[in-house]
Order: C-alpha cells, then sequence, then structure tokens
C-alpha cells in the first residue's frame, strides 16, 4: 500500500504487500524469434515468430543457452503430432514443457486439460515465471502461511473489515429471535439457539484441511494453488452472539484484475490468471487451498439474491431472519385455514397461470402478499405454489447428503428401527432444511388425518411429494423407495422429530 494509508484504516492492517513486491521482481517473457520463414505443411498460424519449426531439446538448449531468464523458444519437437513444445530459460537452467492449443470460446493456450487458459504464450510464460520465481524466492513467507496456527477467521481481513456490520446483523437477529419458541434441532445442531452471527464470529471446530499439501513438480503449474495457507481456524477472541448459521461457500475459481489479496491469510494473490476463488454468493475471495479452510457461514449479499424461488434455502432463511421460509408458512397457513377438507388436496392441480402470478408476488411482495380467498379462491393454486416452491430449491429439501441414510431406512425389520434410523438422516440435514422439513412433514401429517374426507393418505401425500422433496438421482424413475420413507416420515414425524 502507499505511504499515503491512513495510519487507523483497516486496510492497513490486513494487506500483506511482501508476495506483491516479490511478483515485480520475477522476470519477464523475453521471446527469441527467429529471422527467418519456415516452410512447415502443417505450420500453426497461432503462433507468431517466437515459433521455429521442428527442433530437439538439445538444439533448443544450445540456442538459449547464454540468454537471460525470461527467454523463450514454441518448437515441434521431432515425433510431435498433437503437441507443442516451450522452451524456457529461468534461474540459468532451460525447461521444457509440452504445450496445446484449442481455438473454441473455451480454449486458449494451457499446459494440460482441466487448467489455467491463456490467450496468447506471453502470457501463460508471464504467469509460470511469476510462480516459478515466487517458488524460490518467497518459500520462507509461503511456509509461514502453511505453519500459521495463530492467524484465525477472527482476525483475518474479512472480520477485520465486517466485523462492526456483523455485530449489528446479530444485535437485529437477537431481537427478531428473541420470542421464537422453537425448540433445539438435534443433537448435532445443540446451540441452535445461538444465532447466525455466532458461527460467522465463531470458531468452527471441525474445520479442517481437506486435502494434503501435493508433492511439488517442476512445472509451470507448482503454485497454481496460490499458497497452501495451513491457518487453522482458532477459537480465541470469540464474540458469543445469537442461531447457529451454516451455509457452505460456492467458490468458484476466478481471474482477478488489480491487486487483490486472500480474505484469510491476507496474503496477495500472485499471478496473472486463475490465481484464487471467489464465492459467488457473498464475494469472499481466497487462495485455493485457504478457501478450504474457511468455515461455512457464508452471509449472501442481498443484491444477488433475486426473490425466493430458486434461491438456497439457507440464503432465504438468513436473508429474512426466519426459521421458516415466509412462502411455505404462508402456504400451510393458506391450505390448514381453507383447505384439510378439499378433496385431492395437493394432488389435484391448480391453474398453471394462477400459480405463476402468486409465484410472481411473492418474489416480489415477500409477505406482503395478498394470499386470501378473495385474491386466489381456487386453494389448489396456493398448494401448487408450495411444491413449486420446494421443487425449485437448488439443494432438495432432503439433500442429497442425506438421501443415502434415508434409503437405508428402508430395509430396517422393525417400524421402531427405522424410526431410529430416520432420526440419523434427519441429523445429517443443515439446520434450515432440518426445520422446514420438520415443519412441512408435520403439515402433511395434519392433512392425512383427514383423509376420510380429503382422500389424501399418508401413501397418497407421499406419492405426490417423494419427487418434490427428497433428492432423487436423475435416472431414477422407480420411487418405491422415497415413497415408503416419506410415508413413515409423515406416520412417525413425533417420534423422528422428537427432542
Amino acid at each position: 500500500m502507499s505511504n499515503g494509508t491512513e495510519q487507523n484504516s483497516p486496510v492497513h492492517k490486513v494487506w500483506k504487500p511482501e508476495l506483491y513486491k516479490i511478483q515485480l521482481e520475477a522476470p519477464t517473457p523475453k521471446a527469441l524469434l527467429r529471422d527467418d520463414d519456415i516452410k512447415e505443411d502443417s505450420f500453426p498460424d497461432y503462433y507468431g515468430y517466437e515459433y521455429h519449426g521442428v527442433m530437439d531439446h538439445k538444439q533448443s538448449e544450445t540456442l538459449l543457452n547464454d540468454k537471460c531468464d525470461g527467454s523463450y523458444i514454441v518448437r515441434r519437437s521431432p515425433g510431435a503430432t498433437d503437441y507443442y513444445t516451450l522452451s524456457l530459460r529461468f534461474n540459468n537452467r532451460t525447461k521444457h514443457y509440452k504445450i496445446y492449443y484449442k481455438p473454441n470460446a473455451s480454449g486458449g493456450h494451457f499446459l494440460k486439460e482441466d487448467f489455467k487458459r491463456f490467450d496468447t504464450i506471453h502470457d501463460l510464460v508471464a504467469d509460470g515465471l511469476v510462480n516459478f520465481y515466487m517458488q524460490i524466492h518467497a518459500a520462507p513467507i509461503i511456509q509461514a502461511m502453511m505453519s500459521q496456527t495463530k492467524s484465525s477467521y477472527q482476525q483475518s481481513p474479512y472480520m477485520t473489515l465486517n466485523r462492526r456490520k456483523l455485530r449489528a446483523l446479530s444485535n437485529d437477529l437477537r431481537k427478531s429471535l428473541k420470542y421464537d419458541n422453537q425448540p433445539p434441532m438435534n443433537d448435532n445442531v445443540a446451540s441452535i439457539t445461538t444465532s447466525l452471527t455466532t458461527a460467522l464470529l465463531t470458531n468452527s471446530t471441525e474445520t479442517k484441511a481437506t486435502n494434503a499439501q501435493k508433492q511439488n513438480e517442476e512445472n509451470m503449474n507448482h503454485l497454481n494453488t496460490n499458497g497452501q495457507s495451513q491457518v487453522s481456524i482458532g477459537a480465541d477472541d470469540i464474540d458469543v452472539l445469537p442461531v447457529v448459521y451454516q451455509k457452505s461457500h460456492k467458490f468458484k475459481i476466478h481471474t482477478f484484475k488489480g491487486l487483490n489479496w486472500c480474505e484469510l491469510c491476507a496474503n496477495f494473490l500472485w499471478g496473472f490468471t486463475a490465481q484464487g476463488v471467489k464465492c459467488e454468493d457473498c464475494g469472499f475471495i481466497a487462495h485455493n487451498k485457504c478457501s478450504e479452510l474457511v468455515p461455512a457461514k457464508c452471509v449472501p449479499d442481498m443484491k444477488k439474491i433475486r426473490g425466493v424461488f430458486g434461491s438456497d434455502l439457507t440464503i432465504v432463511v438468513t436473508l429474512h431472519q426466519c426459521t421458516i421460509p415466509f412462502v411455505v408458512r404462508r402456504c400451510v397457513e393458506e391450505v390448514e385455514a381453507r383447505g384439510m377438507l378439499q378433496e385431492g388436496i395437493y394432488r389435484v392441480s391448480g391453474f398453471a397461470d394462477e400459480i405463476d402470478a402468486l409465484k410472481l408476488a411473492l418474489d416480489r411482495h415477500g409477505e406482503k402478499t395478498d394470499m386470501s380467498e378473495s385474491a386466489y379462491s381456487n386453494i389448489n393454486v396456493v398448494a401448487g405454489t408450495l411444491k413449486l416452491y420446494l421443487r425449485l430449491l437448488p439443494v432438495p429439501l432432503i439433500t442429497y447428503h442425506a438421501y443415502p441414510t434415508f434409503i437405508q431406512s428402508t430395509s430396517c425389520t422393525s417400524v421402531g428401527e427405522q424410526v431410529i434410523k430416520m432420526r440419523e438422516a434427519v441429523k445429517q440435514l443443515p439446520p434450515a432444511h432440518f426445520n422446514c422439513l420438520k415443519f412441512v412433514i408435520e403439515h402433511l401429517n395434519r392433512v392425512s388425518s383427514h383423509h376420510a374426507v380429503n382422500k389424501m393418505t399418508e401413501h397418497n401425500i407421499a406419492t405426490v411429494f417423494a419427487p418434490t422433496l427428497i433428492a432423487t438421482p436423475p435416472h431414477l424413475t422407480d420411487l418405491s423407495q422415497e415413497i415408503f420413507v416419506l410415508t413413515s416420515l409423515i406416520t412417525h414425524c413425533q417420534a423422528v422429530f422428537m427432542n
């Protein structure tokens, strides 16, 4: 940072410029150009005068022997068919790499599939030189990043810059949940009565690096991870604030423009392309390896959320500071007020255009949406809207992770064993999914209690809701197991969801 940075600026405290300074010292690409034309039947027109035709490695080393670091040529190795060779001078040695090119939209120059792509060979070499240079000259800093034990999520740039905002959010949550008498969810989430920002500002003791450091390779992807920061998420300096909150970040490889640093370890994201990852929901920036240590406490940016239909369940309950999404709660209230005795409730479809209109209204007006009988006289429209909301969840209410345990319950030999297995399964659900599933299943149990009139037994309801609530594999057409699971869940909901 410049000397003009204010002494009390939080940026001054979090930005570590050492790696950026080292990157500036790295050698730059210097193409060694040929001085004559090359006559080849298959001349690669995507290379220029840096291409020297057919040449073996000894000839290329002779050509580059007295050249400065960063000098390079492109050649075709004798006998090569589907690749060309980059010969590059670095640290008084000549290195050789197979390089490829694809002209399509996602193509470019690259070393191997599923790796960084570059518009030009110059860019590929520049990025490689930086990584080589960092490997040698930044090794002590990277090693310190790897061995940190005191630096924590608490002291990360993200928390330094956002602590005040998160504390204010926490106070709002404390007020909104003050009169919420929801019972604790389960053993795994015993502290559900503490709130969202507790988990944001405190430690997740289960957060550990899941991948060991890969063996060093003498290749340009040696430091593609941009530093394997083994920063532990310490439990010191815990701010106890009010709802255990879990939502995984949606990290995607990202190419950053300008100066950017990791929001966990505060070190510079070096390189020129695909330097790190960025969360699509909250914008958290990190090195690839640092991202593995970031707790699952993603707080999405409200500006990135458009409506509630099709949005992640955890995001919705977080942004709206509620336990049950208002769409689910309002629809259930309407059905229980005027649809419990409706024959075929949830089985009979409402008019598609009216369901679309109600969906649009809920996305646009939220809690203020008029769902009364005067606005939607056909209760099947409200019931269909609830099914649509649950069907559009990116992660189904019964998640992919919990699905196998639910299916295992079908093989139990007694009702008691089956209930125990389903208790185990619901404990695997994220808090938002657990709360919503419990609310919906208990509602469906009440609906089925009127089956003599509405003709909707537990099995009939399960047949309707199985494809909506359960994360069934796409190729699966026989839903008999899923229907059995849901039937049992509705029938024995009090025992399964008991405290």
